[in-house]
């Protein structure tokens, strides 16, 4: 596949089908569903295709040769501009171990989302068009390498995502809506300052023997790049460095959420209609941690080591605080949207382990979550659309009236509890293996357990309340599944599954580009020559 854009492709898709569906008339209903669904079906394929010929031996230290499937060219070259010299930002796109599961993430849960849309009937030719758009900002926030492409495409999903949840959101949605911009735009801010400052760190050597500041991430991670005068220099005895990763980490630990920056999920959660619920935790919550591993994590490894113990203490509360939060929840919806600050709070800890068991239980965790709880989001539309409540204490006995959604939901819920033989079984015990092997937050680990046991109360206690003991005669009504809801779900269990069965189709992807990225971030950079610079 060497020279075909697939990366590019992949990316891009949605964005022809979202300029076909503008040029669509409205009354087109049924043409413009089935764009949307063409063009994530599309991106779906093309991610396989990616997959199948991903080489999962290929890897080493950070450099392009690491990276598989590049498209690179220069984007924008800017000349004379006084000191500053020339502006060089590269089109840079490819990808590796870390980055190519969150690109299968996005292209499967586009296609669930899009398909659970398709009972959306407000300005659906306006929704399509943004909902496509957003897909294209968070497939290229996981292929950028070049960190001014990772920032246009970090912001571009923050538009549509602002409309989605503000137009077709339930009674709050404005407040919702503007609470999600408000914290992701403080986010934003703090990543464009730390970008601007390592631009102004780090050097690129030219063919041509020219020195330039440059936005190449990969650049940014090779500390021998940097000027000694650099603001964010690691040869630059000053703060600077440990203030920009903190700013850099909060940009990222907003978009998790990391407590105590966590707040607007759940009003996002509650009031976006359910497909947006489904991308929001499937995917939107992992450019959070992606973030810290792809950029964070290589380019300030020292402050990564010194700060490691911090960042598990982080995920302990999270895991601890979200699970407490969620037993607390009445409505069911706010329940999951608590469950997601929980289990993200898993990644972090495996994060903050830097030991290969860990970060591999981290990625696969991002991986399996986005899966788990985009079922858990559709298992909640699914009783919404047909009771309109969606109230823990108004339902009872679902079970014997719809036997086979509850099928499904007891497949979801186990898996978010972390039941053997589920997707969500191995990756924490990957990131408990990985964090109890560093004795400096093996006491953390050991409290963080505590998650596992809140998360079986506050599951078993929903699914109890929802589809267990006497009927409500109120329901009596409902319809199980409809075949719209199996192509949504089977897809779903079949991976939850599989990966619980056989969690080595997706490792065995990760494992080498995430032993380079542990054996860059340990190692000692205190000795690297200065080349000159």
């Amino acid at each position: 596949m060497e020279g075909f854009p697939i990366i590019s492709l992949i990316t891009f898709i949605p964005v022809i089908g979202m300029l076909v569906i503008l040029f669509l008339p409205k009354e087109k209903v049924q043409n413009i569903k089935i764009t949307a669904l063409a063009a994530t079906l599309i991106q779906l394929v093309l991610s396989v295709i990616l997959m199948a010929n991903y080489n999962y031996s290929a890897g080493g230290i950070f450099e392009e040769s690491s990276f598989q499937f590049i498209d690179k060219f220069r984007w924008i070259n800017i000349e004379g501009l006084s000191w500053i010299g020339t502006v060089k930002i590269d089109y840079f796109m490819g990808v590796d171990g870390i980055s190519m599961p969150m690109v299968l993430l996005t292209s499967i849960i586009s296609v669930i989302a899009c398909i659970s849309s398709w009972n959306i009937s407000k300005s659906l030719k306006g929704y399509f068009a943004l909902f496509l758009l957003l897909d294209t900002g968070m497939m290229g926030v996981f292929v950028s390498l070049d960190f001014f492409l990772f920032y246009v495409f970090w912001e571009l999903m923050l538009l549509p995502m602002y409309f989605l949840i503000g137009i077709w959101g339930g009674p709050r949605k404005e407040y919702a809506a503007i609470k999600f911009f408000l914290y992701t735009l403080l986010g934003s801010i703090f990543i464009l300052i730390v970008m601007l400052g390592l631009y102004f760190s780090a050097m690129e050597i030219l063919p041509d023997g020219q020195r330039v500041f440059t936005f190449n991430i990969l650049t940014m991670m090779d500390q021998s790049n940097y000027t000694q005068d650099g603001i964010l220099s690691p040869f630059n005895p000053n703060n600077w460095r440990m203030l920009a990763y903190i700013a850099l980490f909060i940009g990222f630990a907003i978009k998790i959420p990391m407590f105590p920056f966590h707040t607007w999920l759940p009003d996002a959660h509650v009031e976006a209609p359910t497909p947006i619920s489904v991308i929001l935790a499937g995917v939107l919550l992992k450019m959070g941690t992606y973030g810290i591993l792809r950029i964070s994590y290589p380019i300030f490894p020292d402050i990564t080591r010194e700060l490691a113990w911090y960042i598990a203490l982080f995920g302990a509360v999270n895991i601890i605080y979200g699970a407490f939060v969620a037993l607390a929840q009445k409505d069911f919806k706010k329940l999951i949207a608590y469950s997601s600050v929980s289990h993200m709070g898993y990644v972090l800890l495996g994060m903050a382990s830097l030991t290969t068991a860990g970060i591999n239980g981290a990625i696969l965790q991002m991986f399996n979550h986005g899966t788990i709880t985009a079922m858990l989001f559709l298992i909640v539309g699914v009783v919404y659309d047909r009771a309109h409540t969606r109230g823990l204490n108004d339902f009872g006995g679902l079970a014997s009236q719809m036997p086979v959604y509850t099928g499904f939901v007891t497949v979801a819920f186990f898996a978010a509890i972390g039941l053997p033989s589920l997707s969500g079984f191995i990756s924490e015990a990957l990131v408990f293996i990985g964090a109890f092997h560093v004795e400096s937050i093996r006491v953390i680990t050991i409290i963080s357990t505590l998650g596992i046991l809140l998360g079986a109360g506050y599951m078993l206690w929903a699914m109890q309340r929802v589809f267990f003991g006497k009927l409500n005669e109120k329901w009596s009504g409902l319809q199980d599944l409809e075949m719209r809801e199996y192509i949504m779900f089977i897809p779903l269990t079949i991976i939850i599954i599989l990966l619980g069965v056989y969690p080595s189709l997706m490792l065995d992807v990760m494992n080498t580009s995430v032993n380079t990225l542990v054996d860059f971030v340990s190692t000692n950079f205190t000795n690297i020559s200065l080349g000159g610079l």
